[in-house]
């Protein structure tokens, strides 16, 4: 599913216009990213947690160079379901197997 059949899903169960589901959307988007960008975690009880993880600092390698590349310590976003979410998926008899992940990286 994508942000549009997401939107076109909430606006059919709800009747509110397409327009106003988008910017609503939308706004909930950039307020995770800022909360997130201003060191401050998200919980959502019954959804999960945005929360940012510490990366610890590291050595790395460029393959083509043959050269090792120290990669700093640095942080980066997350997402942790709840256990109500989790159980819910676990227990869900439509899924068979794992869906397959689609590489490009659309909002």
């Amino acid at each position: 599913m994508r942000k549009a059949d997401l939107i076109n899903k909430i606006s059919e169960k709800t009747g509110i216009p397409k327009v106003d589901v988008l910017v609503t959307l939308e706004t909930m988007f950039r307020e995770v990213k800022a909360s997130l960008a201003n060191g401050e975690n998200l919980y959502i009880r019954g959804f999960g947690s945005f929360i940012i993880k510490k990366r610890a600092a590291k050595i790395g390698r460029n393959i083509k160079k043959n050269v090792s590349v120290s990669i700093p310590e640095h942080f980066i976003p997350a997402f942790k379901p709840a256990k109500e979410f989790v159980n819910e998926i676990k227990s869900s008899p439509n899924i068979k197997e794992a869906p397959e992940v689609a590489d490009d990286n659309e909002d």
